[in-house]
């Protein structure tokens, strides 16, 4: 197939092309002897990039009919325009004077995981490029911007020389990128980040900016990342980057260190993607799927939900949203329910070709009406739970007043307790000012989903009960709205309770 969104085909405007060209030249005041576009497209930057008065020009493009665009379009004897495939096509070895290369470009922003959705063979290679182990390497976590992945190709090809990459990408690309460099030890003199408007350049609402690497044979590995923007080309806004051997999304802020391992275990909710079958809401004591129709089978597989936009309160024990979970740990069989559940195996199996249309690889081979994100810890009774969406952390304690389990949705992360007292002194301490300080400061709020798995993880509880005061938890309590129930044997308790699981 073909089309803009298979090829994450934003095509860069002259002017803006041009703007970026220039500001290489002027601020950063390079001069390469060969300019690489890897994914050309339409010639924007190969064209403006002409200013640089460059030996030779090469622009590697895919769609054939952008090529023939590009050689009409640029008449220039030292520009080469290849119609070929990035992932199979290596750009260094055209290049006769490498004294100063500069790889300039727009790759497409787009994920592995919606290209192979739409179906579409503009794909890199199968594998695990980051190294990533369990099951992040088949599941969310090893999803990838194909940008990133041309990038961080691009490094691997051109490091230990005198080459400038300069590529628009999201910010959340680029710091990507940046921790990258640093986990694969590989030199660079300088990684800053120039940021502008992705609506009025693309016509979409993303956080967006220029990438500016520049790669060295010396050995050096810088720390920090600085960030301008086009507006402001000479001003740091901040910097993001390394702090005591931590990653920070503003190094120079101030806030209590909470920084080290969360003794607890924090889990991410269910995932299904059918949730026009799964997810019920209730009415009357009448259960509804999401294609309107009555649903009604064994109350025993229809658990609470928390969805991410569902927290708004601090304790959530009421419900309207529910969900099937028919599996008590991933890739468990499904067979039992037929003869257990079978009022819902019927309704599943009726709904099985939705199932059957799930393109994500983490169902290939799976038993019939599979979920991912479950196990033990999805059926503990009481959970402190977050919105890995929203800018301002609420931290939730989830229960139900009928002692059902509460899940929630892929988007979710959560603690599990035994009991509703430890849960809420947890819930309060994950509250307060200082730690939503903290979180702030490590999380970037620009992200799609700030608070991930890895910030949460970085939450050391032993930390926060040294630095946080029963007094606090009572202004916490007052800040949330909530009726004073935290007293200090409850927090001793817990504290004891913390100690026990660290040890």
């Amino acid at each position: 197939m073909s089309g803009k969104r298979e090829y994450g085909d934003y095509q860069t405007p002259a002017y803006f092309a041009k703007k970026v060209c220039q500001y290489l030249r002027d601020y950063r005041h390079i001069e390469p002897s060969a300019v690489v576009e890897p994914t050309c497209g339409l010639g924007s930057f190969i064209q403006s990039s002409l200013l640089f008065d460059a030996k030779e020009y090469y622009g590697i493009e895919i769609n054939s009919e952008y090529c023939e665009i590009c050689k009409e379009k640029i008449s220039d004897d030292r520009v080469s325009i290849i119609n070929s495939d990035f992932f199979t096509f290596s750009s260094k070895s055209l290049i006769r004077d490498q004294s100063q290369i500069l790889i300039i470009g727009n790759p497409p922003w787009v994920t592995n995981s919606t290209l192979s959705m739409l179906g579409s063979e503009n794909l890199p290679i199968k594998k695990n490029f980051k190294g990533l182990r369990g099951i992040d390497a088949i599941t969310g976590t090893s999803n990838f911007d194909i940008c990133e992945y041309i990038i961080l190709q691009l490094i691997n090809e051109y490091k230990d020389t005198n080459t400038i990459i300069a590529m628009l990408c999201k910010t959340s690309v680029a710091r990507n990128v940046f921790q990258e460099l640093k986990r694969n030890n590989i030199s660079f003199a300088s990684c800053d980040i120039i940021l502008f408007d992705a609506s009025k350049v693309f016509g979409i609402n993303v956080s967006a900016c220029m990438l500016y690497v520049q790669l060295t044979n010396k050995d050096i590995s810088l720390d920090r990342c600085n960030v301008y923007s086009f507006e402001n080309p000479t001003i740091i806004q901040c910097q993001f980057g390394f702090s005591n051997g931590q990653f920070c999304n503003n190094i120079d802020t101030k806030t209590d260190n909470f920084d080290g391992q969360c003794c607890f275990e924090w889990h991410q909710g269910v995932k299904h993607d059918c949730s026009k079958v799964m997810e019920l809401t209730q009415a009357n004591d009448v259960f509804l799927n999401g294609k309107k129709e009555m649903v009604e089978i064994e109350t025993d597989m229809i658990f609470p939900l928390v969805k991410s936009s569902m927290f708004k309160m601090p304790i959530l024990h009421h419900f309207s949203k529910f969900v099937i979970v028919t599996q008590r740990k991933a890739r468990e069989d499904t067979k039992h329910l037929m003869y257990e559940m079978p009022k819902t195996w019927k309704y599943l199996y009726d709904n099985r070709e939705l199932f059957e249309c799930r393109k994500s690889s983490i169902y290939r081979g799976a038993p019939p009406f599979s979920m991912f994100g479950v196990g033990d810890y999805s059926y503990s009774q009481y959970k402190v739970g977050i919105s890995g969406f929203y800018k301002k952390p609420l931290f939730s304690v989830l229960y139900s007043e009928d002692r059902r389990p509460v899940m929630t949705d892929d988007t979710c992360y959560f603690l599990c307790f035994d009991s509703f007292d430890m849960a809420y002194v947890a819930m309060l301490l994950l509250n307060t000012t200082k730690v939503h300080n903290f979180l702030i400061r490590i999380a970037f709020l620009d992200a799609k989903r700030p608070y991930t798995k890895k910030v949460l993880e970085r939450i050391d509880f032993g930390k926060i009960i040294d630095c946080i005061s029963i007094d606090e938890l009572k202004q916490t309590e007052q800040k949330l709205h909530l009726t004073q129930y935290i007293n200090i044997s409850l927090y001793d308790e817990f504290q004891s309770l913390q100690r026990s699981v660290k040890l």
